[in-house]
This record gives C-alpha cells, sequence and structure tokens, in this order.
C-alpha cells in the first residue's frame, strides 16, 4: 500500500528508513568521509552543511534530548503547503500525459466523455471506458497514486502546522488550505472509485480509504456517506480556520495567486462535493459563495487568453509550469501547440453538441464551422490546401504549420508557449452559476435556475438573444445543455454524465455525429462496472 501514504520527512533520518538511529549516524559520517553521497538528508540540523553538528543532532535525538520537527520554521511550513499545489503540476510515472490534475481532466474527463472527439483509435480502451474492470492497469492506479499522494502532503501540513513559532493566524490559513487540498483530493476519488450517489442506497455503498494522519497502517474502505462526511468535515474546519485566520490570497489588477487555496476555493470545493452527493441545499449556498469575488470574463477574452492565463473569473487553477513538456494538458488540447498530440490530433466538439448551440452565442466560435466546406467525414480531417485548411489557418495564423486541420476542432483553449506552457483553470465562476442553476432545478425553483442560465449565458454578453421559459424536466436539459457547451474540454463530460446517470451516446458522421467507427458507441449507465473504477488491488481490504 506504498504508493497511497507518504509519510513526513523525519529529521536526522539519513537513510530513510523510517527511524533515528545509529545506522544513521553511520551514513552521515560516511558522507563527510566522502563514502557516501551527500544528500539533503544527512543536513539532519538543517544549516545547509553535513558536518559533524548533524552527527550530533542525530545522537541527540537518540538520546532523547531533540524532539525533531517536520517544519522547524515558517518558510518550511510554507514549502510543505506549496508542495500540495506543485503535486498538482507535475510529471508522474514516467508516463506522458500523466501531469497531475491536467490528466485527470483530460484522460478522466474529456476522453471517455460523449462531446470530446479526436481521431486517435488507439485511445478506444480509455474512450470507451474498457479500463474500469482492470484493477492492475495504469488508468486505474494513475489517479489513486496522484490523489493519495496529495493528501499525503496535505495530512502532513495538517498534522505539523503547528509546530513551527510564528503568528498564529499564519499557520491557520496554511491548515485551512491543507484542509481543502484534502476535500477536492476525497471529492474527486469518490466520483472515480465509488458509485454514483443515486446508485449507493445513500451512500451506504463502499466509498474510498480514509486516511487522515501519517499512519501507513492498512485501513478498510468506508462508506461513501462517510467519505462525503469527511470531505465536509474537512470544509467545515477549513472555512472556520480561514475566517480566523483574518488571511486571504493576493488578488489585484497586478498579481493574482489563483494557484493557492483560499475560502473561495473551500465552498467552491464544497460545491462540488455537494453536487455529487445530489445534497441540493447545500450546493446551491456554496456555489454563490464561491464566486461572489469572481465576475465572469468577458468576450475578448473567452475567446483568446481565457483558458491559458489566469483572469478574475478563475476562482483556482495551476500556475504555468515549464517542467510539464509534452506531459501537460495544454500540450493535449491547445490548438498552436507544437506538441505531436496536439498537432496530430486536434480536439473537437461533438458536432450534435456544436448544432445545439445558437448562431447568437459567441462561444460558437470556440470551434471550427465546418458549414459549406468539404472534408473527410469519415474522421474529420481536411485536406492540407483545402480550402478549409486554407481558411482555418488564416483565421487563426498561430496554428502550427504542421498541425492538421479537423472539422469542429477546438479555438477555446491554446498554450502561451511550446510545447504546452500555461496556466490551467481547475474550477471558475461559470461552473458555480452551472451548479447553483442545477441544484435550484433540483430543489424546484425553477424561475431562480432560469434566472440563473440568463445570468451566465445573457447578461454576461455570451448570447444577447439568450431567453429561458422553461420548466421541469425542459430546464434541467436545458442547464445540462449549458453546462456541456460552457466547460467543454475543461474535464467534466464523464463525471457529469455518471452523476445524472444518463446513457453515453456517439454516432457516426452517417448517423448524425463526427465520431469514428471506433469510438461510436452507446454506453448505458449499468455497464462498464457502472462507471467506476475498481481501487488498485494493494489498498482493498475488507470490513471488520
Amino acid at each position: 500500500m506504498g504508493f497511497a501514504t507518504a509519510s513526513a520527512e523525519i529529521r536526522g533520518d539519513a537513510n530513510g528508513d523510517g527511524r533515528v538511529d545509529v545506522s544513521d549516524v553511520n551514513i552521515i559520517i560516511n558522507m563527510m568521509l566522502g563514502k557516501a553521497e551527500v544528500t539533503d538528508a544527512g543536513d539532519a540540523n538543517h544549516d545547509g552543511r553535513v558536518d559533524v553538528s548533524d552527527v550530533n543532532y542525530v545522537i541527540n535525538v537518540m538520546l532523547g534530548k531533540i524532539t525533531p520537527k517536520t517544519f522547524e520554521t515558517m518558510d518550511e511550513l510554507y514549502q510543505g503547503i506549496n508542495a500540495c499545489g506543485d503535486a498538482m503540476m507535475k510529471q508522474y510515472l514516467l508516463t506522458q500525459g500523466m501531469s497531475g490534475e491536467g490528466c485527470i481532466m483530460m484522460w478522466y474527463g474529456n476522453y471517455p466523455g460523449q462531446d470530446f472527439f479526436f481521431n486517435y483509435p488507439n485511445q478506444a480502451l480509455l474512450v470507451n471506458q474498457d479500463v474500469h474492470d482492470t484493477p492492475d492497469s495504469r488508468y486505474s492506479y494513475y489517479p489513486w497514486y496522484y490523489y493519495y499522494g496529495l493528501i499525503a502532503l496535505a495530512n502532513k501540513v495538517i498534522v505539523h502546522y503547528d509546530e513551527p513559532e510564528g503568528y498564529e493566524n499564519q499557520k491557520l490559513f496554511v491548515k485551512a488550505q491543507a484542509l481543502t487540498y484534502r476535500a477536492y483530493a476525497y471529492t474527486m476519488l469518490a466520483q472515480l472509485y465509488a458509485k454514483r450517489w443515486v446508485d449507493s442506497q445513500d451512500g451506504a455503498s463502499s466509498g474510498v480509504v480514509l486516511r487522515l494522519d501519517e499512519s501507513t497502517d492498512e485501513l478498510p474502505v468506508a462508506t461513501l456517506a462517510e467519505t462525503y462526511a469527511q470531505i465536509y468535515r474537512d470544509l467545515d474546519e477549513a472555512l472556520v480556520a480561514y475566517q480566523q485566520s483574518g488571511r486571504s490570497r493576493v488578488f489585484t489588477d497586478d498579481f493574482y495567486q489563483f494557484y493557492l487555496p483560499d475560502d473561495d476555493v473551500a465552498h467552491a470545493v464544497y460545491a462540488r462535493a455537494a453536487l455529487a452527493r445530489n445534497d441540493w441545499s447545500t450546493a446551491s449556498l456554496h456555489a454563490l459563495l464561491a464566486r461572489q469575488n469572481h465576475p465572469l470574463m468577458d468576450n475578448f477574452t473567452l475567446r483568446t487568453t481565457g483558458f491559458c492565463t489566469a483572469n478574475s473569473e478563475w476562482i483556482w487553477g495551476g500556475q504555468r509550469n515549464d517542467q510539464l513538456y509534452y506531459y501537460s494538458y495544454h500540450a493535449y488540447i491547445g490548438y498552436n501547440s507544437s506538441a505531436n498530440n496536439a498537432r496530430t490530433y486536434p480536439k473537437c466538439i461533438s458536432r450534435e453538441l456544436f448544432n445545439k448551440i445558437p448562431a447568437t452565442d459567441v462561444r460558437r466560435q470556440w470551434w471550427l464551422d465546418p458549414a459549406g466546406y468539404d472534408y473527410n467525414t469519415a474522421n474529420g480531417r481536411a485536406e492540407r490546401g483545402s480550402e478549409l485548411d486554407t481558411d482555418a489557418r488564416a483565421a487563426h495564423p498561430d496554428l502550427h504549420e504542421n498541425a492538421y486541420v479537423y472539422a469542429y476542432m477546438q479555438w477555446k483553449v491554446r498554450t502561451v508557449e511550446q510545447p504546452g506552457i500555461a496556466d490551467l483553470c481547475y474550477i471558475r465562476a461559470s461552473e458555480m452559476l452551472l451548479i447553483q442553476a442545477e441544484a435550484q432545478c433540483m430543489l424546484g425553483n425553477d424561475a431562480v435556475a432560469s434566472s440563473l442560465l440568463w445570468t451566465l449565458n445573457c447578461q454576461s454578453g455570451r448570447d444577447p438573444q439568450y431567453s429561458c421559459n422553461k420548466t421541469g424536466t425542459e430546464l434541467l436539459d436545458e442547464i445540462k445543455l449549458y453546462r456541456r457547451i460552457e466547460l467543454w474540454g475543461e474535464g467534466f463530460d464523464w463525471f457529469d454524465l455518471k452523476r445524472w446517470k444518463d446513457t453515453l451516446v456517439r454516432h457516426t458522421y452517417e448517423d448524425g455525429g463526427n465520431f469514428i467507427t471506433d469510438f461510436a458507441v452507446t454506453i448505458a449507465p449499468d455497464e462498464k462496472n457502472e462507471w467506476t473504477f475498481q481501487i488498485p488491488n494493494p489498498e482493498v481490504l475488507p470490513q471488520e
């Protein structure tokens, strides 16, 4: 079960065996004598050197004269919480595409959904959800490995945040951030590895393993109700700590710490968790609170830098990382990326969803409309030098010269620097508006839900002609439609279909869609292990 846990660094444990003893003294002495490689672990007293003072430090720890701390200083505590943010934007498992949160969005949210197409049949296993019954596959392994690694980093802070000398409000703020990270990770794990709430017998079905400290003992799988209860407790505690700290992120015209959690992020995670749990009142309340400080982006930003550079609408995101290279989310989807995956397999909207977008809606410009052009309808590709290819390049001169042009390819997401360097949005205000609308609709407040749709679609300027007078099931379908349009490509497609318990249907061009034959499937909610990944084998234990 080692991949699901991570122990905190133990000061003086030079050989990394989890203990401080005479073997660590020997290792440090060998480092001093040049007989062993000098490592940070040998610097037991953290003075920047490996020398006799480190030997003395370890001996004093062994004699009980010193109790080592995980965080000796506030700088070390800040490094601990920053490690959580870094974990969401880094390479994993030496597998291209596994890039922290971006991988979850692309591989688990977009690829197996209904509205996201790319001409790469080799990904049929993932796209067609044929990985849910394979607990030993990398597809089942990766989210578990990634999110429990994030949880371990958060637990390290939660357990030890009060160790360094410093202002209490600063330490409380960091603790709140760690609780927010942990709650987010469990929210995502529950959606991947547990049944949808409506099929859970009110939460009695299995959830995930709840690790709340640094222990590495085997633990049973909690129920889904217990899992969401823990998420709620974490977020309640975080919100109190945020308030008590009196602190917040820097948020000015010149500088925005969008990559750090704060109370807005905690409210947003609460809204997501409550939505997945069908807890409509809670979802609506926290979605409202989350978006108060985040006005929707204007239409120019929406069509240009809205999804590669943080702006006021973003509630939380990942700061651009030039070490992700070809692993990054933007190297997979950015239309102007030089990465092979983006150039060769441009990401496209489903033809059927595109045709439902009104002509007056500015979001229609997020995709290449092939009406009136000739192209290969079997896979969507336009011939180089064809009229569609030429016009697409003229309209978007930053499209890479070696990129293919496809019908319905996206212009929504681009990269700032090559091959995929850009900020990555995790949560934004439009999502919160849509959560509010869906929750209010489910509560029977149709007028409120319609007003929220009007705010998103008309008042924002996205579609000045938009209006809605639908009620009941038709209104819910309208909310679903605009959630699919507004959040396309941001990692929600599969997750939404799962919780809605909707059947996934993809069609070829001949049947009204634009999917290649390999992807043109229908998947009912009760198929593919009920759309639920199996927990990787090493973590599973029976309840006692």
